[in-house]
């Protein structure tokens, strides 16, 4: 638990940077003269970079077991591009450092999951995993409360990206200190019997297949911001308050579900979809605390299922391939989650109608997957 707080505590800061900068960057690309196809685009590239470029970092961590000098490039690149949204002046710098923030994450989130994974073999997957989506959200939750203060006082978007390059530093001052208390996470490892030794199970690959459905019909949180700009449904400099209560529920239901995944399983998932999939009609289509409702919906959808994605992989999956099946999920689960957001900026452009349709039959498409996953998960389940 030390071991997953240290990491935590540098996901406070490093959440604190970069989704403090994902709230309003939607209206940031607009005041740029970004259309909302543009928008959709550039926050699923993102995505799809974000998670698609895992696939590399985990199975380069895997064979040459360098978890942390990946972690640390994967932060530095991250953390460096937030600060200079600050002078960007065109929607095309803007939109680069975007997707290279994305591409940071990438880099680094296959390695810290294994490291993680190690010390959730003595506490439960699901709580370790869950500990940590609750601190990571946390700092999501200040960050944007950081840039709407800014915007509150009348102040710039460029004032509120340059305020982030102090969390920026926190974030790779406390990864430090964590390396020197834990330059080797392995030890940690409880030893667990895995009934699959080679390879991926197929009950991964199941679960593989609803996870990327949720992806699809998840939208950028930028495509939402741009919505409430553009329609003036939300006051701006309330846009990114939004975005905090959604990480703010995004790490209350991290804590809960990842506990009940340690208890129930993965069948958790089936009662969260459904309830999750409710965020686009509320949001596209409500009023201000309507859609207020629609994105507390949409962060706990989100912060949930990325948590359990994590503790549930751990599980399914040995030791020594973690890194390469964090990857390949992800990787699955970006392009995805790329499609969707392509596919939905589109239809913003065309019926928003449409888009809320398009959300809510992908996303309950998953839930006979899950079923189907909830059934089979006893069988290869790892009880430290």
């Amino acid at each position: 638990m030390r071991f997953v707080l240290f990491i935590g505590v540098v996901s406070i800061f490093a959440d604190m940077t970069y989704e403090g900068s994902r709230s309003i960057t939607g209206p940031y690309l607009a005041v740029l003269g970004a259309t909302g196809t543009i928008v959709g685009f550039v926050g699923g590239f993102g995505e799809l970079l974000g998670y698609g470029l895992r696939v590399f970092s985990g199975r380069l961590s895997d064979r040459t077991g360098q978890y942390w000098p990946v972690t640390f490039f994967g932060y530095i690149i991250q953390m460096a591009a937030v600060p200079l949204l600050a002078i960007a002046g065109r929607w095309e710098i803007a939109a680069a450092l975007i997707i290279l923030e994305r591409i940071g994450k990438a880099v680094r989130n296959p390695p810290r999951d294994v490291m993680l994974s190690h010390a959730g073999s003595q506490i439960g997957q699901g709580w370790a995993f869950g500990v940590h989506e609750a601190l990571d959200q946390f700092g999501a939750l200040i960050g944007p409360l950081i840039a709407a203060g800014v915007l509150f006082e009348r102040g710039q978007y460029q004032t509120a990206f340059a305020l982030l390059a102090i969390p920026a530093v926190l974030t790779l001052s406390f990864l430090v200190i964590t390396r020197l208390q834990y330059p080797k996470p392995s030890d940690l490892q409880a030893e667990v019997q895995n009934v699959e030794t080679h390879g991926l199970p197929r009950i991964y690959w199941l679960y593989l297949a609803g996870a990327v459905l949720v992806a699809c019909g998840f939208t950028d949180y930028t495509l939402m911001a741009y919505h409430f700009q553009k329609t003036g449904a939300v006051p701006s400099d309330w846009i990114p308050l939004f975005y905090s209560l959604a990480m703010a529920v995004s790490g209350g239901g991290s804590l809960l579900f990842g506990r009940l995944f340690d208890r129930l399983g993965i069948g958790v998932l089936i009662p969260l979809t459904l309830i999750s999939s409710l965020f686009a009609p509320l949001s596209f289509l409500g009023s201000t605390f309507v859609a207020l409702a629609g994105v507390a919906l949409w962060g706990l959808g989100m912060g949930v299922h990325e948590s359990i994605i994590s503790a549930a992989v751990a599980v399914m999956v040995p030791a020594n391939r973690r890194g390469s099946a964090y990857g390949i999920f992800t990787t699955g689960y970006g392009v995805l989650w790329f499609v969707g957001s392509a596919a939905m900026g589109a239809l913003y452009d065309v019926s928003i109608p449409g888009l809320v349709v398009f959300s809510m039959v992908v996303e309950l498409a998953a839930i006979p997957i899950f079923i189907a996953v909830a059934r089979r998960m006893p069988r290869v389940r790892a009880v430290p």
